[in-house]
């Protein structure tokens, strides 16, 4: 499938899609995850992966772009969700350099950032080892997404 959208679904009870992300999940609050829900998995699916970035924020290296803020992976395929503050499975490296939720901070009057909270399926368990960037995440599962999704949420600093 690759990275084409599916049915699965994305929520959270924090926010609504497309509306500001509280202040408790930012950095000017208490910087913790937002609990997460998803449905509507393939039914071949053997594990799930959770990464939220931020395509506004001003970073642009090799082959990429933007801001990832979490990455989570080799969550059970029976998983319907994650809670607040949550840190299941195998954790990958954010773009502040260490592992866990880094939530929105962008840089003080750069304006309205968004921030895509994207659920994959995998066709495979694949145990991958903690501390994966995103780009090396993608590179081994982007051949076993089966379906994937996003919600997206807003914010900025004055």
């Amino acid at each position: 499938m690759a990275f084409a959208l599916s049915d699965l679904e994305v929520t959270t009870p924090a926010f609504r899609d497309g509306e500001s992300i509280p202040a408790k999940h930012t950095c000017e609050g208490d910087d913790v995850s937002p609990a997460l829900s998803w449905k509507g998995l393939p039914e071949e699916t053997k594990s799930v992966a959770v990464f939220c970035h931020d395509p506004d924020a001003p970073l642009v290296k090799p082959g990429a772009y933007g801001f990832t803020h979490w990455l989570i992976y080799n969550l059970p395929a029976g998983s319907s969700g994650l809670e607040e503050a949550a840190s299941e499975g195998a954790e990958g490296v954010n773009d502040a350099g260490n592992s866990g939720y880094n939530g929105p901070a962008p840089p003080p009057g750069h304006g309205l950032h968004r921030y895509f909270f994207w659920v994959l399926a995998l066709d495979q368990e694949l145990n991958l080892e903690a501390g994966l960037t995103l780009e090396q995440f993608l590179e081994k599962v982007e051949p076993h997404i089966l379906g994937m999704n996003r919600m997206m949420g807003s914010y900025k600093r004055d």
